[in-house]
C-alpha cells in the first residue's frame, strides 16, 4: 500500500504562483510513476502532469505547459507541482496519484492522495 498527503493548496491571485507537495509512504513507493490531476466543480478529473521514477520522463497537459513543472525528490518520497503564472481556470483541488504505468488516464493510478483545494481569484 502506498499513502500520499499533498499540501500546499490556498488561495492566490491570477499571475501569482503556488507549489505543491506530495509525500508518500508506504514500503511499495519505489519505481512507482507520479502524476497531478485537478477536478474542478461539476467537471471530471483531467490530467495535470506526470514524472516517471527516475525523473527523466515528464508530461504535461497542453493548458499548464510552460506555467507547471513537476518534479521529484526520491529521498524523502516526495513529489511537487511548482504552478506559476497561476490563471482562474486552474482554480480546482488537486490530487496526486500513483501508477506502475506512466499514462494520463486517472483510471491506471492505484492511488490517491485526499486532494488541496487550489483557488485562484482573478
Amino acid at each position: 500500500q502506498v499513502q500520499l498527503v499533498e499540501s500546499g493548496g490556498g488561495l492566490v491571485q491570477a499571475g501569482d504562483s503556488l507549489r505543491l507537495s506530495c509525500t508518500a509512504s508506504g514500503r511499495t513507493y519505489s519505481g512507482l510513476v507520479m502524476g497531478w490531476f485537478r477536478q474542478a466543480p461539476g467537471k471530471e478529473r483531467e490530467f495535470v502532469a506526470l514524472i516517471s521514477w527516475s525523473g527523466g520522463i515528464t508530461y504535461y497537459a497542453d493548458s499548464v505547459k510552460g506555467r507547471f513543472t513537476i518534479s521529484r525528490d526520491n529521498a524523502v518520497n516526495t513529489v511537487f507541482l511548482q504552478m506559476n503564472s497561476l490563471k482562474p481556470e486552474d482554480t480546482a483541488v488537486y490530487y496526486c496519484a500513483a501508477s506502475t504505468r506512466i499514462s494520463r488516464t486517472p483510471v491506471q493510478y492505484d492511488y490517491w492522495g485526499q486532494g488541496t483545494q487550489v483557488t485562484v481569484s482573478s
